[in-house]
């Protein structure tokens, strides 16, 4: 990573090839194999079957800015090109409200009164805190709030007392980590629902996801390497509406990817279609032997998981 992200330096991914192309499994290490399995449905789909038709040519992404001191904040920027879009990670912990006004009014400064910023919370405030956050913010002309507390109840209790300002709320954690990722929407607890590929199952279970939902959808990385975000634009290509920015050019957060070039943002967009590792890629970043028997146990059952 070029800047600590998530609480992470580097980012660790499976990849494998199947008929459909190269596909990532890459579920973070904390989590249990009861929901990394899902994350290898995904994989497994992508690698071997047809994706479904795009209805469109390219997909627009977002600059993703860490929990990063203010000064920082136009270095970061300036690793996503023609990004009019930005969205900036608050609630970080050990930080605070302070820390994010500064961060949110720099990336505001830089990208002018025509750029569009969001944030991101994580689920890491309560209903006080985050209504005391809008307060603070309230000259940033916030695009939208993503996920700003952790439980469906807080948010929809958030978007009752923030009505007035008509700031958005979406939902991420809510979708992607819940065992019914449409409970947030029939709850009426988000105005936006947050998809990524992978942890909900693959392209086509997002994008069933999002028609049951019936809200706008952002689609969104979880730190993808380029052959995982070329899962994310085919889910995006696909969607019938997208209203927002997507958040997939997070291959700019890292300092080497698989693939050379990385899929990164040219003047704000990402082509389509899939993504090669290049073999120098595989090679220098190749993981210790013993990180690589823990993937590949950690392959091996949650593919029994799937087969059951």
């Amino acid at each position: 990573m070029a800047t600590r992200f998530r609480g992470v330096t580097e980012r660790e991914a499976l990849l494998f090839e199947g008929p459909q192309g190269w596909s990532e499994f890459s579920p973070f290490v904390e989590y249990g194999d009861g929901e990394a399995a899902a994350w290898l449905a995904a994989a497994v789909d992508f690698a071997w079957r047809e994706q479904p038709a795009p209805v469109r040519e390219s997909v627009p992404v977002n600059a993703t800015v860490p929990a990063v001191p203010a000064a920082e904040v136009p270095a970061v920027l300036a690793r996503y090109d023609g990004c009019r879009t930005a969205k900036v990670k608050v609630a970080e912990t050990g930080q605070t409200l302070a820390d994010d006004v500064a961060r949110v009014h720099a990336v505001r400064a830089a990208m002018g009164p025509e750029g569009r910023v969001r944030i991101d919370a994580n689920g890491g405030w309560n209903v006080d805190e985050a209504e005391h956050a809008v307060h603070a913010l309230a000259d940033a002309d916030l695009e939208y709030i993503e996920q700003p507390c952790a439980s469906i109840d807080e948010l929809a209790e958030l978007r009752r007392r923030i009505a007035r300002w008509d700031i958005p709320i979406a939902a991420d954690e809510s979708v992607r980590k819940a065992s019914d990722p449409l409970a947030v929407a029939r709850a009426g607890a988000a105005d936006i629902v947050i998809v990524k590929a992978q942890p909900l199952g693959g392209v086509r279970r997002a994008l069933e996801i999002v028609a049951e939902a019936e809200l706008p959808a952002v689609v969104s990385s979880a730190l993808d390497t380029s052959v995982g975000l070329a899962m994310g634009t085919a889910l995006a290509a696909a969607l019938p509406e997208l209203d927002h920015d997507c958040g997939l050019g997070t291959a700019s957060l890292f300092v080497r990817d698989v693939a050379t070039p990385a899929l990164r943002p040219v003047s704000g967009a990402l082509p389509l279609g899939r993504v090669n590792p290049d073999p120098g890629g595989l090679d220098e970043l190749a993981a210790s032997p013993a990180r690589t028997a823990w993937w590949l146990a950690r392959l091996e059952r949650c593919h029994a998981l799937l087969a059951r």
